[in-house]
């Protein structure tokens, strides 16, 4: 690397997603500011408005946002009754005619809830 010319102002250091300028606005080496490179706009009206399962994303009862979640709000649900479904096969030994009766399934969705439970706990 070539050293520097005198009197010639360093580019700015990139580190972690941040621009650090060598200098302030006043030259003054310690009033350099931070700025994100993922920043949001300012002035700009971020409401809070949620979505069709919950009024506001902040108080959402669901630990993943239905967005952020591969298949959306549909598998977080399905996900959280396969696991019902294979608890009480399992562990209550629940007919496979009940559990589509209380689930509102049929028994050949009972047998691939059940299968595709097996499988998860074979590969884990």
């Amino acid at each position: 690397m070539q050293p520097e010319a005198l009197g010639s102002e360093p580019p700015p250091v990139r580190q972690a997603g941040l621009l650090l300028p060598d200098r302030g606005a006043d030259g003054d080496p310690c009033g350099a500011r931070r700025v994100r490179d993922d920043a949001l706009p300012e002035h700009q009206d971020y409401s809070d408005t949620g979505c069709g399962l919950w009024d506001r994303c902040l108080t959402c009862p669901l630990a993943r946002c239905r967005y952020d979640e591969p298949g959306g709000a549909r598998q977080i649900f399905l996900r959280e009754r396969d696991s019902e479904i294979a608890r009480l096969r399992r562990g209550d030994g629940v007919g496979i005619d009940e559990l589509a009766r209380r689930f509102g399934v049929s028994r050949r969705t009972v047998f691939r809830v059940l299968r595709r439970s097996t499988r998860r706990r074979r590969a884990s």
